[in-house]
């Protein structure tokens, strides 16, 4: 990214470190995303979400624009999920000590489930994880 687009979402951002959401349109088409900073180095990376078929395309020439996201991109956690960390005070303990980012993961997966049936289910998984009891998300037993 030309270094005076970055400078100029550094300062709208009022940040230049750690992870900073834009949004813009690629060929036309709306896209949000994160900028991050790796090896040294600020990346955009474009998924299939943002351009379709993008592992196919690369190399290709594109037309993008970017700008600061301001919008908050906090998804809040569902009554369900509180509820059960009311009854449950263990796992509840433990899902305060967590880092936000892994709580965040876990709000945002059982926000997307579809159905009643398995919003419930990765619920129950989601507190017996927190115990130490199976796995979530793709990890094992919860260490405190």
């Amino acid at each position: 990214m030309p270094d005076n687009i970055l400078n100029s979402i550094f300062i709208q951002a009022q940040k230049n470190k750690g992870h900073i959401p834009i949004k813009g349109t690629i060929n036309g088409s709306p896209y949000k995303q994160t900028l991050l900073k790796y090896s040294g180095v600020w990346r955009l990376y474009i998924n299939t979400t943002m351009l379709k078929n993008s592992p196919k395309r690369i190399g290709e020439i594109i037309k993008i624009s970017v700008i600061l996201d301001t919008e908050s991109r906090e998804v809040p956690m569902l009554i369900e999920f509180e509820e059960a960390l009311k009854l449950n005070k263990d796992a509840n303990l433990i899902f305060e000590k967590l880092s936000i980012s892994r709580k965040s993961e876990i709000i945002r997966h059982l926000a997307r489930l579809k159905t009643k049936e398995s919003l419930e289910k990765n619920i129950l998984r989601a507190i017996n994880f927190l115990n130490g009891k199976g796995s979530f998300l793709g990890r094992q037993n919860h260490k405190n």
